[in-house]
């Protein structure tokens, strides 16, 4: 087996402020060494951001780090302890195949998670073999890198290895570790681990820990930790909107998969809705659709409240007094998000300043979407460049009897005809990560090594509101089969 050194260099500077919480929220340990690692993906302008030697870490040193062989100086590799309500049932988890190996610090004074995963067994593994597929991490790098590029806060990928290892699912795949970046790893799910089997003083420095990294403003606060519910209210709110605004359905929208600095996180049974449809479920587990698009709200909410009973004890020593705070808190999560919600539906159909009597000409698209089984994005993305060509949907006798209305709401605007186009194309992107697509590259990624349709997939990704790209094929929407597209719990 090989031994784990230290390296140096490469840029890396690394701190390890997680390792100074209390040992009941973490396992320090080290990767696993793996075989024969193969460098798969590595994305260079994020490692240029992070203050890396992008050209360094792709040498055998470099390949070395990415699949856990040896650590980078400062790093001190843990694996993090959590819990959460998995599909509405309360349970303790915690990093089952991922290192945390530290936070890097860039010259701008900001802090990442380095995290690896699919890096080896930990002592939260629950009988799992702590690795991964390659499948499974090549999905979360090209979702993950389209949601960025969307602007949603999302973790990020660095890289993916192949570790010359299989792993046994349903079938002998090859094994994989992907570098996962993150503002922090911090989810509703730690806070209800320490608030289960801590102790006060433990939530309060977790507490203080979580204002200090993401909302250093809360030194002029009264409160602190109604504050801290409040901002972890507004940064879920804000995502959660952006979600909707592009079709996302999550998929298993867990505590544990809620993080406390508003990144998207774990993108497992995620995918993009193609006909409009609020009940639309991907994730094979979901058969109650529990996590279904249209219900992704009011999850949200019902997360933001577990995060709320364990900050009860902080937020006031009377019991009731700290619940009526923090469900005022939680209403004003559902306020935030409509008010993001409809800001952006309206930025969407190029209205600059909508008000509540928008939102009934908002309803009504999206009931004829729905009727008519039109294409979500296709649709906005035809409204925004005038080309009406789903004759299903624009040809029906409600739809242009909208569309004038929708012309005469335009025509109220002072903003020119020209102003509210850009408007449009920056609030619609043209392409998205389209579900068959997405297979279609990992399919020849993994069954034939050929990354080749992936790396295209990732370029025009990088991309999304480029009106002016005419590639039909990232445009064009799947024809519809009899069986549902489905996704797995495998990231």
């Amino acid at each position: 087996m090989t031994t784990i050194k230290v390296k140096t260099k490469q840029g890396w500077n690394l701190d390890n402020s997680y390792a100074r919480l209390p040992d009941k929220l973490y396992s320090l340990l080290k990767p696993t060494p793996v075989e024969a690692p193969k460098l798969i993906c590595f994305n260079q302008p994020l490692a240029t951001a992070l203050g890396l030697e992008a050209e360094k870490l792709q040498s055998n040193d470099g390949l070395a780090i990415f699949a856990g062989n040896d650590i980078p100086e400062g790093s001190m590799p843990l694996a993090q302890a959590y819990a959460g309500h998995q599909f509405g049932h309360f349970t303790m988890l915690g990093d089952g195949r991922a290192h945390l190996l530290g936070e890097q610090l860039t010259a701008e004074g900001k802090r990442f998670d380095i995290q690896l995963k699919g890096s080896g067994r930990t002592p939260y593994s629950r009988g799992g073999d702590g690795r991964a597929a390659l499948g499974p991490m090549l999905r979360e790098y090209i979702i993950s890198e389209a949601m960025h590029a969307l602007g949603i806060a999302t973790t990020r990928s660095l890289a993916v290895v192949t570790t010359g290892e299989s792993v046994v699912r349903e079938t002998i795949q090859a094994g994989a570790i992907l570098t996962r970046v993150a503002e922090s790893h911090l989810r509703v799910g730690t806070f209800q681990y320490v608030a289960n089997w801590g102790t006060m003083e433990e939530i309060q420095a977790l507490a203080d820990y979580t204002l200090d990294r993401h909302f250093p403003n809360y030194k002029d606060e009264e409160n602190e930790y109604l504050y801290l519910l409040k901002e972890v209210s507004k940064r879920q709110a804000q995502q959660i909107a952006k979600w909707q605004l592009v079709g996302f359905v999550h998929g298993v929208m867990n505590t544990d998969n809620m993080t406390l600095s508003g990144e998207t996180i774990d993108y497992g049974p995620c995918a993009f809705m193609d006909n409009y449809d609020p009940a639309t479920v991907f994730s094979s587990i979901d058969r109650q659709g529990r996590y279904a698009y249209g219900n992704q709200p009011t999850i949200g909410a019902w997360n933001l409240a577990r995060f709320a009973e364990t900050l009860l004890p902080l937020i006031d020593e009377q019991e009731q007094k700290a619940i009526e705070l923090a469900q005022r808190a939680i209403e004003e999560f559902t306020t935030l998000y409509h008010h993001h919600w409809l800001k952006g539906m309206g930025a969407k159909l190029g209205i600059f300043k909508i008000d509540h009597q928008d939102e009934s000409l908002i309803n009504e698209l999206l009931r004829i979407m729905e009727k008519y089984h039109a294409d979500y994005t296709n649709t906005f993305r035809a409204l925004t460049n005038d080309r009406l060509e789903d004759k299903a949907l624009f040809e029906a006798v409600e739809f242009k009897q909208w569309h004038e209305q929708w012309q005469a709401r335009l025509s109220k605007q002072k903003e020119s005809r020209e102003a509210i186009e850009e408007l449009m194309k920056k609030s619609n992107p043209a392409v998205i990560p389209r579900n068959h697509l997405v297979e279609e590259a990992l399919q020849s990624a993994v069954k034939e090594e050929d990354y080749r349709i992936m790396e295209r997939l990732l370029a025009v990704l990088a991309h999304p509101y480029d009106h002016s790209c005419e590639i039909d094929e990232y445009f064009t929407a799947p024809v519809q089969s009899e069986q549902p597209y489905r996704t797995f719990c495998g990231t």
